[in-house]
């Protein structure tokens, strides 16, 4: 599993940053596909987002960006982690929740 660091100052750049990870590493042209956000919550309070791309033949990879520790986990389509990146800086999830 690779390890990285990252600063994204914007939801629009962890946006692109997800979709671009995750066509990367399944050799799938960028912005060919959807990518849907889903928040997350735990106790009522956000907690973080999921990230789901909606590939060729209903095929699906997924990222979840963990707020608590600050992270964004990488899932191939057999939902194996491939990735995480710790976010030195990134956007407010009140941003994302509204």
């Amino acid at each position: 599993m690779q390890a990285s660091q990252r600063r994204i100052d914007t939801l629009d750049d962890l946006r692109t940053y997800v979709n671009q990870t995750l066509c990367q590493h399944d050799q799938l042209e960028l912005n060919a596909f959807t990518l849907t956000e889903r928040p997350l919550t735990r106790s009522g309070k956000p907690c973080g987002v999921l990230f789901c791309l909606h590939g060729p033949r209903a095929v699906k990879f997924s990222a979840i960006w963990e707020t608590e520790r600050n992270t964004i986990l990488f899932y191939n389509s057999s939902g194996q982690r491939f990735q995480k990146t710790h976010l030195t800086q990134s956007p407010e999830l009140a941003s994302v929740a509204a």
